[in-house]
């Protein structure tokens, strides 16, 4: 099995590559949606997270509220540390075992992993190829204000706490230039496809 990482940046596309690249037959697993999974009451990472920020931070049902969760960290670097090695050891613990599960029916398939911090991290080293979905930083913005109903200075916060664009191109096997069309996003997820299926014959 072929591994693949997908990241990018905040509002950069790298959602609509992956769901590409899973219509095209990949096997997706998007990383921020196992990272909402460990955080349900009853996941890995509730307690701890509710132990950590407080009950300030839980919606009357008792779910964690990820935006006011989201606008304690991202304005603090070190609270951002602390939710990270709470919840990222468990969500790479979900990842494997899909990944696993899906190797061994599809030994000759391609799993592509969603993450927002592959890079940061040093988690890009464990996938046998990287791609990055890139666009230019207003559009990131516009995007973000657009599909979160946040504030210009929100995106811009959280953009700050992110490696730049620019500097994760430099570790990509392939780059996807999501700032056109959807139609010309989709021509250039085809033609990487075609790339990984050389690459897992």
């Amino acid at each position: 099995m072929l591994k693949v990482g997908l990241t990018g940046g905040l509002a950069s596309g790298k959602s609509f590559v992956g769901r590409c690249l899973a219509e095209l037959g990949c096997f997706l697993i998007q990383a921020d949606e196992l990272g909402h999974q460990v955080i349900e009451p009853g996941g890995e990472a509730y307690d701890g997270v509710v132990a950590l920020f407080g009950k300030e931070i839980l919606s009357p049902d008792g779910k964690v509220d990820r935006r006011r969760l989201a606008a304690l960290v991202f304005s603090d670097p070190n609270r951002l540390a602390q939710l990270n090695a709470l919840v990222h050891p468990h969500v790479k613990a979900r990842e494997h075992a899909l990944a696993a599960e899906f190797a061994s029916d599809h030994p000759d398939g391609i799993a592509v992993t969603e993450a927002a911090i592959l890079v940061e991290t040093g988690s890009y080293k464990d996938y046998d190829r990287l791609i990055v979905a890139v666009c230019s930083p207003e559009q990131q913005i516009a995007r973000s204000m657009e599909r979160d109903g946040v504030s210009r200075e929100e995106v811009l916060n959280r953009l700050r706490r992110q490696m730049p664009l620019e500097d994760k191109v430099k570790y990509a096997d392939f780059i996807i230039d999501t700032s056109g069309s959807k139609e010309n996003t989709l021509k250039q997820v085809r033609t990487v496809y075609e790339s990984l299926r050389g690459l897992n014959p």
